[in-house]
């Protein structure tokens, strides 16, 4: 019997196909750039390319102002795809449907924390300790580290979600079909009303003080990337 294809709301669809472009050409020009100037833990044919540092600093730029509205979503409007106060104990249930759906909701969370990581360790960087070769700083070892556990992450969060949901799943994260009630032209006002009940203090979708804890830890550390960042410029 043929699988129908389920409904993912457009904006999900946007916001995870930008972040998700941006982080796989973050992903292999980091490699690229591992390759070409160090290449301590092995190395594959690709050609020296010097260039290739200031093209994967774009692509991590470009991801970092996209990310925090891709996480605002995550953990609002997609909070449901994250970790849930039941998940660790349906991951008891090995083998059943409800541990793969509670294992990708592990790994969205971590695929999350992942690209915090990365991104803020990327932005405490400085562009010219490769081309010095000085590849010691203690940044450089956190980046080059989040870079795999993104890597790990990206690749089980793919393969778990074709497990659960099978092909019609990814067909429709590439879908730009969408229905009346998901039109952008109802975005705005849904914008404001979400930010107002924010000020208000009106209760969220955050179930769990988990996930209000993630959240701020993922926003913060995008926040101080930049602060700190703009801080070491002028004093440079």
């Amino acid at each position: 019997m043929k699988q129908l294809q389920p409904y993912q709301p457009l904006l999900l669809r946007i916001l995870h196909a930008l972040t998700g472009f941006f982080v796989v050409g973050a992903i292999i020009t980091a490699f690229w750039t591992y390759d070409t100037y160090d290449g301590r833990w092995g190395r594959v044919p690709l050609p020296r390319f010097e260039e290739i540092e200031g093209i994967h600093g774009t692509f991590g730029l470009i991801g970092l102002l996209i990310f925090p509205a891709f996480a605002l979503y995550a953990f609002h409007q997609g909070q449901k795809r994250l970790v849930q106060p039941d998940t660790l104990a349906k991951l008891g249930r090995v083998g059943r449907p409800a541990w793969w759906y509670s294992l990708g909701q592990v790994l969205n969370t971590l695929t999350l924390l992942a690209l915090t990581l990365s991104l803020f360790s990327g932005k405490m960087m400085d562009e010219k300790w490769l081309p010095k070769g000085e590849l010691d700083h203690a940044w450089y070892y956190v980046h080059l580290s989040g870079w795999l556990v993104v890597v790990v992450c990206v690749a089980l969060h793919v393969l778990i979600h074709a497990k659960v949901g099978g092909v019609p799943l990814l067909l429709s994260m590439v879908n730009w079909r969408y229905r009346a009630e998901d039109s952008p032209a109802l975005w705005p006002p849904r914008v404001r009303a979400w930010w107002s009940g924010l000020r208000l203090g009106l209760p969220g979708r955050l179930p769990a003080s988990t996930l209000v804890a993630l959240e701020v830890v993922v926003l913060g550390s995008i926040a101080a990337a930049w602060v700190i960042s703009l801080l070491k410029e002028a004093a440079d």
